[in-house]
């Protein structure tokens, strides 16, 4: 018995090291560039959204008898796309209204409410499938489908889909803690980390900024506004838990108490 337990004391140690280099993994402040490209392209949503893309593409392919029209839901789809986010995240992510009803907290704390918290956390970074997928095809299909019929619904899809990829991966990145060589990249990776970590009421977009800009909801310099005091718990305060308690309590029931965030 006690060379049993003396066994079981030597080996949590090492239960305790694995469960660490597991967590580290999925720490964006953490990892290196190779090491969030491969684990980006392990991910399941990610290997998800890469099939419907290719699906969506090879099928635009067979049923397609004209090019015009397959451009020309291409090109609106990359338009309504980032008007699109804007809209989720501005009035729907950072909205009230789901967290203020059991039915929908979950979902909530789910897709951006455990992001806000702990922004650098890749396994809450990423969109769920099943609601990334399917807000998509409400989002695009009809805009395809009203210039090009089903080929130019396919067509919007298989476009829509890969911008999740590039959505998610840019996403990834804006939280890595490297200084991307791109203008691009590092433009908008500064604008995002403002959205986390100083004032979460603006810079709403990902990868295209036009429509905050158009919206009056864009800032370069942290200075151009005040510190938030809700930006890590998006307004879900402590007397706002009281009056709807179910984040609150899925919260406490996954014991999560996320590292102390901090930027890219």
């Amino acid at each position: 018995m006690a060379a049993s337990d003396n066994t079981d004391d030597r080996t949590e140690p090492l239960r305790e090291d694995d469960r660490a280099r597991r967590n580290r993994d999925y720490r964006l402040d953490r990892i290196t560039l190779g090491e969030l490209t491969r684990a980006f392209f392990t991910y399941p949503a990610i290997q998800a959204y890469i099939a419907l893309t290719i699906g969506f593409a090879v099928l635009t392919v067979f049923l397609a008898d004209r090019l015009w029209p397959i451009g020309l839901s291409i090109a609106a789809t990359a338009v309504a796309y980032p008007l699109a986010w804007y809209l989720v995240h501005r009035y729907i992510l950072h909205g009230t209204f789901l967290y203020k009803s059991p039915y929908t907290a979950a979902l909530w704390k789910r897709i951006h409410f455990d992001h806000h918290r702990n922004p650098n956390d890749l396994r809450v970074l990423f969109g769920a499938l099943p609601t990334t997928v399917p807000a998509v095809i409400l989002i695009v299909a009809p805009i395809g489908w009203f210039i090009g019929g089903l080929p130019g619904a396919t067509a919007a899809l298989a476009t829509g889909c890969y911008l999740i990829c590039f959505y998610e991966f840019c996403h990834c990145v804006q939280h890595l803690s490297f200084k991307p060589r791109s203008r691009f990249l590092r433009r908008i990776k500064k604008r995002h980390l403002a959205h986390h970590f100083h004032y979460e009421k603006a810079n709403y977009g990902i990868t295209n900024f036009r429509w905050d800009a158009l919206f009056g909801t864009i800032y370069d310099d942290p200075r151009e506004v005040p510190r938030s005091p809700t930006v890590f718990n998006l307004g879900y305060t402590e007397e706002e838990a009281r009056r709807y308690p179910w984040v609150a309590r899925l919260t406490a029931a996954q014991g999560s108490s996320p590292p102390r965030p901090r930027a890219g």
